[in-house]
C-alpha cells in the first residue's frame, strides 16, 4: 500500500501529471463561442509576433479580448517558464462554453421574446521551439 494520507497521494500524483506549458485563461468572457473561434482559427498555430500581428488587424470584438489574452500567457512563459518570447508559438487555442444570460424582449399581443446573451471560456496555451 502507498504510504501517507489520500490527499497527500493524490497532490503527489496530480504532480506528475501537470502540464507546464506556459497559458493563460479568461473566463466569462461576453463573447460567444463561435465568434471568437473565428479569431482563434486564425492565429492557431502561427508564432506570437504574427499572431500579434494578425489581431491588432482583425476588426472583429473578439480579437482585442484574445490579444490582452496572448499578452498575458507570453509575460506568463517569460516571467514563470522563463522561456524566450521570440521563439514562441500558440500551440493550442480554444473556447469553451460557458453561462448564458438570459433576457427577455417584450414582443406583440404580450407576449416575450427570450434574448440569451452567451459567455465563453478561452485559453490560449504557448509552446518554444
Amino acid at each position: 500500500m502507498a504510504k501517507g494520507h489520500r490527499s497527500q497521494i493524490k497532490r503527489e500524483r496530480n504532480e506528475n501529471q501537470r502540464d507546464t506549458r506556459p497559458s493563460a485563461k479568461l473566463s466569462y468572457a461576453r463573447v460567444s463561442v463561435q465568434k471568437a473561434c473565428f479569431v482563434l482559427d486564425a492565429i492557431r498555430g502561427k508564432d506570437v509576433e504574427t499572431a500579434l500581428g494578425i489581431l491588432a488587424y482583425n476588426p472583429r470584438y473578439a480579437s482585442t479580448l484574445i490579444e490582452k489574452l496572448l499578452k498575458s500567457a507570453i509575460a506568463n512563459a517569460e516571467n514563470n517558464n522563463g522561456m524566450n518570447p521570440e521563439r514562441l508559438y500558440i500551440e493550442e487555442c480554444y473556447a469553451n462554453k460557458g453561462p448564458t444570460m438570459k433576457r427577455i424582449q417584450p414582443r406583440a399581443r404580450g407576449s416575450a421574446y427570450r434574448i440569451e446573451k452567451r459567455m465563453s471560456h478561452i485559453t490560449i496555451v504557448l509552446n518554444e521551439r
